[in-house]
């Protein structure tokens, strides 16, 4: 029998914990803290994630029915529903930003080699903005409309991996190009937008810092065409053309030449028309990075149905901000677990496996491997006939 770790501290050893320590003392987080250091914080709220907990008091009783085992979990200090809930609202949410940016950085390098769908080389990110609703009356900082509040998840997501690059999280107000003032462009990369983040100064401030770009265009745009290129219908591309823009003020706000693809999905029939500063792909390229875009709408799927999100523990900014980028490590660090280890499963079900085995001791590499769970049939003549005469 395995006589180890718990699942949860098998899961946890994959952190990084000199980088945490590091991000702690710079932030000060446990100054002035006897009991609850940001250890345990990090630790409860992680537990939170993988097992579905639905509020503080639900975590507290689950952590503290097992009490023998906290100790081997690596949570220190007595779990209790004010100390957690104090925690949330005083522990400066930028120390696990900073953390979750490192996991960030060491996910991308385990999946620096996958394909992404699209036949490039080159780095390729998606950018989209998710809105959470929230109670205004409980939550008056984060003011949407009149009688609505809401924040707002302007991430980044590398399309390798399918891992958050950037995520920036503000209030309802806020607008979907808030991020492309929040990134810094990665030259020779490609950048794929929904119309939402059509913005001209903004874009030209992208192809002057040598990223490129693919968004859908507007129907309402004006441009002059200098000349088209021969296309092979067959691949669905209808059209593909160089153009500048005519209106004034447009050709102001982004004074270089532009690419227009028309493009016909061959499975619904619908037809696109994209926006790229880039002049040499091939332009059904440009349609397929287009089409990898929709990653990033799972992956906003996929934490708001199997990470809390989309209730809170605490209902200052600060709590919320913690809740959401200790969400972010979590899901960030089921994905290395899954490159490391050379997990077959999904992130879906290694999730779920681990929310009901927390406790229990058993090899995670053991645990997560599906065909070492399925039955072999057993061998013929192993097994003796009673009835053979």
């Amino acid at each position: 029998m395995y006589e180890g770790k718990l699942v949860f501290s098998q899961l946890m050893d994959h952190l990084p914990q000199q980088t945490f320590r590091r991000h702690v003392e710079r932030y000060g987080g446990d100054r002035s803290v006897r009991t609850f250091s940001c250890q345990d914080h990090f630790r409860c709220m992680a537990f939170a994630q993988l097992t579905y907990r639905d509020s503080l008091r639900d975590t507290v009783t689950c952590l503290n029915a097992q009490q023998a085992k906290l100790y081997h979990m690596g949570i220190r200090g007595q779990v209790r529903r004010s100390t957690l809930a104090d925690a949330n609202e005083r522990r400066d949410w930028r120390l696990y930003a900073a953390f979750a940016q490192a996991l960030i950085v060491t996910a991308r390098r385990l999946y620096a080699g996958d394909s992404f769908g699209a036949d490039l080389k080159a780095a390729a990110y998606a950018l989209d903005t998710t809105t959470i609703d929230l109670c205004l009356s409980l939550f008056p900082w984060a003011r949407f409309h009149h009688a609505k509040g809401a924040v707002k998840l302007h991430t980044m997501v590398d399309l390798r991996g399918n891992i958050p690059v950037v995520v920036h999280i503000d209030d309802g107000k806020s607008y979907d190009t808030d991020i492309l003032d929040v990134m810094i462009p990665e030259p020779g990369a490609f950048y794929v937008m929904d119309r939402g983040f059509f913005d001209l100064v903004r874009l030209y401030r992208l192809s002057s810092a040598g990223a490129f770009f693919v968004i859908r265009a507007k129907d309402n745009l004006r441009f002059r065409r200098i000349y088209s290129r021969p296309v092979d219908r067959a691949s669905g591309v209808i059209c593909d053309q160089i153009l500048t823009l005519t209106i004034k003020m447009s050709a102001r706000r982004y004074p270089a030449r532009l690419r227009r693809v028309r493009y016909r999905d061959p499975q619904t029939g619908k037809t696109l028309i994209f926006l790229t500063n880039n002049l040499d792909l091939p332009p059904r390229t440009i349609a397929d990075l287009y089409r990898c875009r929709w990653q990033i709408e799972l992956f906003f799927k996929w934490i708001k149905q199997h990470l809390r999100i989309k209730s809170f523990f605490g209902n200052t900014e600060n709590a919320v901000k913690t809740q959401l980028w200790i969400a972010v490590c979590v899901y960030v660090l089921i994905a290395i677990v899954k490159k490391r280890l050379a997990i077959e499963a999904s992130l879906y079900t290694i999730l779920q496996m681990i929310s009901v085995t927390a406790f229990e001791k058993i090899p995670l590499d053991q645990l997560l491997n599906i065909r070492a769970h399925q039955k072999t049939d057993p061998a013929e003549g192993n097994q003796l006939n009673l009835f053979n005469d």
